[in-house]
């Protein structure tokens, strides 16, 4: 097979539940000559259904997504196209989630806080076989945390499950269980199983102690 065509259009997917970021993606994404946004999803399903529909070179993935977590996202996209480059859009900022998007197979991870050159810059270097972290996320980081996670056993954090660290994250940003439960499109008493779960897992007490916890992890930042 020849080699891609440098000038080939890239054929990008946006998958965000939140109809004006898809449009601002969309927006920052067409500017470049050979960028093309052929779907946007608005949830797990949807988006692993258009890339078996159109094998994209490149989804652009929100971390949280209606129904379905993208780390389990980004394992049913690498298995139905395992060409298609998966780039995180993620608020989560510490080192257990990033390394668990990657070992799904995603090429990329940027912090909705970051530019949009970081993402343009995060599709130009997955496509051309690369990985990217947006700043102040970095290679050395991971490979710190690695070794710290060996030499102290087990992080307790990589005991829970994906829908766990989804309920711990908007739980710490203040969601109730009735919240959470329409958000991830789950019954309110799977949710508060879920929550009742991490914080055994993690031993918090309380809610105060679980904002404590997800801002020392980087899960989540202090509100000023």
């Amino acid at each position: 097979m020849a080699d891609r065509d440098q000038t080939k259009t890239i054929k990008i997917i946006i998958a965000d539940d939140h109809t004006v970021v898809r449009i601002g993606l969309r927006t920052l994404l067409e500017r470049e000559a050979d960028f093309q946004v052929v779907g946007e999803a608005s949830d797990g399903m949807e988006t692993i259904n258009f890339v078996k529909l159109m094998n994209p070179d490149v989804v652009i993935l929100d971390m949280i997504m209606p129904g379905i977590n993208g780390i389990e996202i980004t394992r049913q996209i690498k298995k139905v196209s395992p060409d298609t480059k998966v780039i995180i859009l993620s608020m989560h900022a510490n080192e257990a989630y990033v390394l668990e998007t990657l070992k799904k197979g995603a090429s990329g991870y940027v912090l909705k806080d970051s530019t949009g050159n970081d993402l343009l810059m995060a599709i130009r270097e997955a496509i051309a076989g690369r990985r990217y972290l947006s700043p102040p996320l970095s290679e050395r980081a991971l490979e710190r945390y690695i070794r710290i996670s060996k030499s102290t056993g087990l992080d307790v954090y990589e005991a829970l499950t994906d829908r766990e660290r989804e309920v711990l994250y908007l739980a710490a940003e203040g969601f109730s269980n009735a919240e959470i439960a329409e958000k991830l499109s789950i019954s309110q008493r799977t949710a508060e199983a879920h929550r009742f779960n991490l914080m055994h897992k993690l031993e918090l007490k309380n809610n105060t102690e679980l904002i404590h916890y997800a801002i020392q992890q980087g899960i989540v930042t202090l509100k000023h």
